[in-house]
């Protein structure tokens, strides 16, 4: 056990999750869940290795996926509202375990402890929403034109639902698939993150206790574990008609080809290259704390990270010199101290891809404001610490037209209209968070506009980060179209069903047809 681990209490959040005291690294208590060749997680924070899970095989895959058959045959004829009170226990356990699973996020994972609890909040604020949501799973009731006839619609569960989650978000993005696809009445099947597997099997704990102590088969729930292999088994598998996947770009048009080959449905939450755009009447202060959480929270690591901020040019130093200022007081170090603003990257190779980009920025001509650099020495020892840094760019670089998964904030430049600082927003591949800052009425409505942002999220004087769950939260473009958590969100776990009812002796036909025997 390291000393971080033992300080800050991560051997006993573990044993309360239903894992195994770390001793030498070797045993999670979580052997059961594959059996194929172990994958080790370790620690962003301090290098340690927290332990390891097996992988699935093929046979294993297999089994899984006759468990979720069998599940769904028995957990779609219990009326929704009894489903809803599983999710409504769910939700108990975690409020019961909101501690320990908020430090093991943010130990395995790396972001700080505010955002790890804040994360299981987020769970269980979906487990909130869903139970609500079991009784108002409606259809609509329409007017048949022909007398004595009836027509409605209705939802009925879809099956088995494929979850893909990746590891800045390792539990939460799974509780919003999850808690609507059970009210729904579907079973699901998860592959969580690779570099965060613990996370994944601690959420399986805690659910398979609330299915056993309901005597409810455990397939309701079923974890898979591996890397791009043990995906493609799932996203190529004809018995799973919805696979929601959350990944890179490039990792989702992967997905999408293979279940769009098969004729099945996807929900596609991709790469985001946020902005925020700052006008001549923005409040500059909030301005400053929207763009600097955006920027830095979970050190860059969020879809909705502010990637890029688009300044008035009559304003653009007032608000660099505030932004870069603001920077100045970041405490980078081990997330579980909540002393700390910034923890590490997620490991080695995002830390390389953080160097890259900035030396990228810097041939395209960019202009290093506050200068980045890996962190070493006491309390970095992982060698996953960054500076958070800030480079004045042009929105045509090759690498600002890129998400880069790191704290990297780009500073660029507009003048005139707002509509030339949309035009800057929206000229990047990538759909999904935005926001303007500005108490000028027009300046807002025009942001909300159909010709303003293009994005899922439109935000106006909050930053791009910290999503609601009552809002269905996704975007446009090759962010994915997706879309989860709240609104209607819940429509897509479900398959709609016409019905036409006739209660008279006659059999009239549609549009008058006569036919007549």
């Amino acid at each position: 056990m390291s000393k971080t681990a033992v300080a800050f209490g991560i051997d006993e959040a573990l044993k309360m999750l239903g894992l195994n005291e770390i001793n030498d690294g070797t045993s999670t208590g979580s052997e059961n869940f594959g059996s194929g060749e172990a994958i080790a997680s370790y620690s962003p924070v301090d290098g340690a290795l927290i332990g390891k899970v097996k992988t699935t095989t093929s046979d294993d895959y297999e089994k899984v996926m006759q468990s979720a058959t069998e599940a769904f045959k028995e957990w779609r004829l219990v009326p929704a509202p009894q489903r809803g009170e599983i999710v409504r226990q769910f939700g108990e356990k975690l409020r019961e375990l909101k501690e320990p699973l908020g430090k093991l996020v943010s130990y395995e994972m790396g972001k700080s402890y505010q955002e790890g609890l804040g994360e299981v909040q987020e769970m269980i604020d979906i487990c909130d929403f869903a139970v609500g949501l079991s009784r108002q799973l409606h259809g609509l009731t329409m007017h048949s034109e022909r007398p004595g006839h009836r027509m409605y619609e209705q939802y009925h569960p879809l099956g088995i639902v494929g979850i893909i989650s990746a590891f800045n978000f390792p539990v939460a993005v799974w509780a919003w698939n999850t808690a609507l696809a059970w009210v729904c009445g579907d079973v699901c099947v998860w592959k969580p993150s690779e570099k965060t597997p613990m996370c994944g099997v601690a959420c399986q704990n805690i659910i398979a206790e609330v299915f056993r102590e309901n005597n409810l088969p455990e397939g309701i729930s079923c974890l898979i574990n591996g890397d791009y292999k043990v995906g493609e088994m799932m996203t190529n598998d004809n018995r799973v008609p919805l696979v929601s996947a959350t990944g890179s770009i490039r990792m989702g048009k992967i997905v999408a080809q293979a279940v769009a080959a098969r004729l099945g449905k996807s929900l596609l939450e991709l790469g985001g290259n946020n902005a925020i755009i700052v006008t001549p009447e923005a409040d500059i202060k909030m301005t400053v704390i929207g763009a600097v959480f955006g920027a830095v929270g979970t050190a860059g690591q969020r879809c909705t990270s502010t990637r890029r901020l688009i300044i008035h040019d009559s304003i653009y130093d007032q608000v660099k010199a505030a932004v870069t200022d603001a920077y100045k007081q970041l405490r980078i170090g081990n997330p579980l101290d909540e002393n700390n603003h910034v923890g590490p990257l997620i490991d080695t190779d995002a830390v390389k891809m953080y160097q890259d980009a900035l030396e990228k920025g810097q041939k395209e001509g960019g202009t290093v404001l506050v200068e980045g650099g890996v962190l070493s020495g006491e309390g970095y020892e992982s060698g996953c610490y960054v500076k958070p840094a800030i480079v004045e760019a042009d929105n045509s670089f090759h690498i600002v037209q890129e998400e880069t998964f790191a704290p990297i904030l780009y500073l660029l430049k507009y003048s005139g209209s707002v509509e030339n600082a949309i035009a800057q927003q929206n000229g990047v591949v990538q759909g999904l968070s935005s926001a303007i800052m500005t108490n000028n009425l027009r300046e807002a409505e025009r942001f909300l506009s159909s010709a303003g942002s293009d994005c899922g999220i439109a935000n106006v004087n909050i930053g791009t980060s910290g999503a609601e769950i009552g809002g269905a939260f996704g975007g446009e473009k090759e962010t994915g179209g997706g879309r989860e958590s709240g609104s209607d969100a819940w429509k897509i776990y479900m398959r709609r069903q016409t019905n036409t009812i006739n209660y008279t002796t006659e059999l009239p036909l549609a549009q008058g047809i006569k036919f007549d025997l």
